[in-house]
């Protein structure tokens, strides 16, 4: 595939867990790929972005990358977009570290990223990481009550592993359908954490109002919509 120069290539790095990767049910819009929106796939080799962009489970659909790329491209008419998939599902945040190891995917979701990401960026310029993560510490008292702090750590780790100090990073924020999820009891102390993550050049996309299909994953129609917000 003939690439953009390495300035004209902007990537977003895409991080977290299920909810990241998308579980939608993929429809025939969803196949039709944006001429300036490429995704890294499996094999570290760049192909045009159609769902699904993750690989993490079989059961990967709809995310939110493609209607946020499209957003962006729409945004920035002499760019191309490179997005570079690294989320787990499943995953909880103490997996996001050097070393981690999330025995669902086996894999080790930071340094995947790091590596993924470094891959990306022989081609392109890193603009943007994206999370979206949470819903499996919510399940524990004191996971919740930490989540912040942990959080605004892997940021920084994140950022000086990929020398990206002034990338913007965006997170957002989980279901609200979660407030009435069975084991996900501790939702309202984690999302007030991404809510107000203490760090700089940080965003927040709220989830307010998006719907759901199994009681903890966004439909299709959701992801689409979530993707816009964080664009």
């Amino acid at each position: 595939m003939d690439l953009p120069k390495q300035e004209n290539l902007h990537l977003f790095l895409l991080a977290g867990q299920s909810n990241m990767a998308g579980r939608g049910i993929i429809e025939e819009s969803d196949k039709l790929p944006h001429p300036r929106v490429l995704a890294l796939d499996k094999d570290g080799k760049w192909r045009l972005a159609v769902a699904p962009i993750h690989f993490d489970k079989t059961v990967t659909g709809v995310g939110l990358a493609t209607s946020f790329a499209e957003a962006i491209a729409k945004r920035y008419p002499n760019v191309t977009i490179g997005l570079v998939p690294a989320a787990c599902g499943g995953s909880a945040i103490s997996t996001w570290e050097p070393g981690g190891y999330h025995s669902q995917t086996k894999s080790h979701p930071w340094d995947d990223a790091i590596a993924r990401a470094r891959v990306a960026m022989n081609n392109g310029v890193l603009k943007g990481i994206l999370w979206h993560q949470g819903e499996t510490d919510t399940q524990n008292l004191g996971l919740a009550q930490s989540y912040g702090q942990r959080l605004a750590e892997m940021v920084s780790t994140l950022r000086q592993a990929l020398d990206a100090t002034n990338v913007p990073f965006i997170v957002g924020g989980l279901g609200d359908f979660l407030a009435n999820h069975p084991t996900c009891v501790h939702y309202g102390l984690v999302n007030d954490a991404l809510q107000n993550l203490n760090v700089d050049r940080c965003g927040f996309a709220s989830a307010a109002g998006l719907g759901e299909f199994d009681g903890i994953h966004f439909n299709s129609a959701a992801m689409r919509s979530l993707g816009q917000r964080y664009a």
